[in-house]
């Protein structure tokens, strides 16, 4: 089931939860706090999907795209590498990687039409999409290859036999990429995860199946309790990310668009 995850350059990437969220220093200098620097990926994630429902892409571009966006700023700062144009610039990367190309310029189309009449901070031309992504390639260290727990969610329910959970359990693994869970879990652990969840709200008894797949539960329930604990915490409208509110001062502290 992880066989091919645990030898990919994927696993090799896997961090410490308390690595995910360290600001840096350029950010650190800009008055941007911790809570501030997870607000911003956890909005700017929102805006990638918003963007790529306009262009019409699979669901793993998407979570690719994501995948690569909150990786980068384990390595970069907000201030050097600005977040509103990282964004369609994963998206960019993220549709050649995983065969479904999207062209730059309906992306800067769909921007421009997502943003009329407000921020024009997000507003960016083709060229800046396509430097972007040289610097994305780098910056990434040129591993592009990201798996999903998409395809080991269907395994599972399946094996589990629970296939009436798909749906739901789906929706849950879409909500994972709000958080940095993909870049410190194994994906397999995260659909166990979603099952568990799924499992207990929907009131399917799957105690004894996951007990004969001898995982470790403590990581599936603390992973299922901090996907809990975000619900409780943020409120995402799928529309329209966090409120400008809550957004546009903290996207104020980082430079302007030269």
């Amino acid at each position: 089931m992880a066989a091919n995850f645990w030898a990919s350059s994927h696993s090799k990437q896997l961090l410490d939860p308390e690595d995910v969220d360290l600001v840096p220093a350029a950010d650190r200098e800009r008055g941007i706090t911790t809570e501030e620097f997870r607000l911003v990926k956890i909005h700017m994630s929102s805006h990638i999907w918003r963007l790529a429902q306009q262009v019409k892409v699979r669901q793993r571009v998407i979570a690719t795209a994501i995948t690569y966006f909150r990786r980068v700023y384990t390595r970069k700062s907000m201030s050097e590498y600005d977040p509103r144009l990282v964004a369609p610039a994963c998206l960019y990367l993220a549709s050649k990687v995983e065969e479904s190309t999207v062209q730059a310029r309906l992306l800067v189309f769909y921007i421009k039409k997502m943003c009329a009449g407000s921020d024009d901070k997000y507003r960016f031309e083709i060229k800046d999409i396509l430097e972007m992504e040289m610097k994305l390639l780098e910056a990434l260290d040129y591993y592009l290859v990201v798996y999903h727990p998409y395809r080991p969610l269907l395994h599972l329910l399946q094996d589990a036999g629970v296939t009436d959970l798909t749906q739901f359990a789906w929706g849950l693994v879409n909500d994972t990429y709000k958080m940095d869970l993909i870049l410190v879990q194994p994906p397999y652990m995260i659909a166990l995860a979603c099952i568990y969840i799924a499992s207990v709200l929907k009131d399917k008894d799957t105690t004894s199946w996951f007990e004969e797949l001898h995982v470790d539960m403590n990581i599936v329930k603390n992973i299922s309790m901090e996907m809990l604990d975000f619900y409780e915490t943020y409120k995402v409208d799928p529309q329209r990310g966090l409120s400008d509110e809550k957004i546009s001062p903290i996207m104020n502290k980082l430079p302007a668009k030269a």
